[in-house]
């Protein structure tokens, strides 16, 4: 539920009662992963998907019942071969959807309340909610902060509580959501229970180095994916908020130094769109040797096969070359600046989600490449 926090955070202040179903488990070709949550509230006004529109009917009339009798459900939708008309997702996959209702008095409103409070204002968070195990700890949540604290719980097992905090906090520091098996009691024995874990993290950075017109519209593109993204050029006169009013940071320094000072970790993209020797040398020195996702850097392929002779003479070993994506994006053909932004964003996809940027027609291979590890199939059941 997570990723619709600003407006569930609008309803919990408003006093809102409502029900939210969501994505627990996927198989197949589904349009949705882990996490996506569709809410609906007393009056049937709804948010967000669970399916692309597949199931959001009868999801919907799910969020209606757990709303009027507190109780929490899961459910699972498939295709149909006898009836393509029924409801079910016609893509052939298979989702495990759970719908708790988040009333006020309930318990696990104040948790979820936390949890949707940590999300708007851009901190990490992970919300833990049981999937399937005893009916008395279905409507009840823990929420865990990077440090291992955590608030709310499950009832009479402070051990159970223990161990899934250290779960949960596992998933946030890799940003994942995914399901957990754990014994009721909090040891990996006796009756197990499916825990769900969503994941809240910042979104991930992208540092855009080189003031020109192709950044700005890299900027939009990347605001676009989610991301919070920074220009950093040396040069006052084109690094300015009137020439990048998307930008959410705009650094003048030379782009070495600031890769030195600033802050990266592993989901970071870096884009080099400067093809001026004098930045590209030292900055890439220096980013190819970072835990980074993504280093593409901009030009020619006279430029590139150049640029990677000066990176050899500075030090920089074949295996760090190898990381480097140059000529930066994949083949579109692209010409505008926004063709060009669109080839590298598609770069940037691929390479973060295992894609292989070959077209779909014809190809026999997944549509969907990224099934989070952890997640396990769960039968059609209720809860309570």
């Amino acid at each position: 539920m997570l990723d619709i926090a600003e407006e569930l955070h609008r309803w919990v202040e408003q006093g809102r009662d409502f029900a939210v179903a969501t994505v627990v488990a996927v198989s197949g070709s589904a349009p949705r992963l882990p996490g996506a949550a569709l809410a609906v509230d007393a009056d049937g006004t709804a948010i967000g998907s669970v399916s692309g529109g597949c199931v959001e009917g009868a999801v919907h009339e799910l969020c209606g019942q757990a709303l009027a009798d507190g109780e929490p459900v899961l459910e699972r939708f498939g295709y149909s071969d006898e009836d393509a008309f029924a409801v079910g997702l016609t893509c052939g996959g298979v989702i495990d959807i759970l719908v708790t209702p988040v009333r006020v008095g309930d318990p696990v409103r104040p948790v979820v309340a936390t949890a949707l409070a940590a999300a708007v204002r851009g901190e990490a968070a992970a919300l833990a909610r049981i999937v399937s195990g005893p009916a008395d700890l279905g409507g009840l949540a823990l929420v865990v902060r990077p440090d291992g604290s955590y608030d709310g719980g499950f009832g009479a097992h402070p051990e159970l509580d223990r161990t899934v905090a250290a779960e949960a906090r596992a998933l946030l520091d890799a940003g994942r959501t995914g399901t957990l098996e754990i014994g009721e009691q909090g040891s990996r024995c006796g009756a197990p229970l499916t825990v769900l874990v969503e994941s809240s993290v910042p979104p991930p950075r992208m540092i855009v180095f080189g003031a020109i017109d192709f950044a700005s519209a890299l900027v939009r593109v990347g605001k676009f994916l989610g991301h919070h993204v920074t220009v950093c050029d040396a040069r006052p006169v084109f690094a300015t908020r009137t020439r990048f009013p998307e930008a959410d940071e705009i650094v003048v320094e030379w782009p070495h130094t600031y890769l030195e000072r600033t802050a990266v970790d592993a989901r970071t993209v870096l884009c080099v769109l400067t093809h001026d020797a004098k930045f590209d040398i030292p900055l890439l020195r220096l980013a190819l040797r970072l835990p980074v996702a993504y280093v593409g850097a901009m030009g020619s392929r006279r430029t590139h096969l150049d640029r990677n002779a000066r990176l050899r003479q500075v030090g920089v070993t074949e295996l760090e070359l190898a990381r480097l994506r140059s000529p930066i994006g994949l083949d579109l053909g692209a010409r505008t600046p926004e063709e060009t932004a669109l080839s590298i964003a598609a770069e940037i996809v691929a390479d973060r989600r295992g894609g292989s940027g070959v077209p779909l027609t014809g190809a026999h291979t997944p549509i969907h490449h990224d099934g989070p590890p952890g997640v396990v199939e769960l039968p059609s059941l209720r809860v309570s």
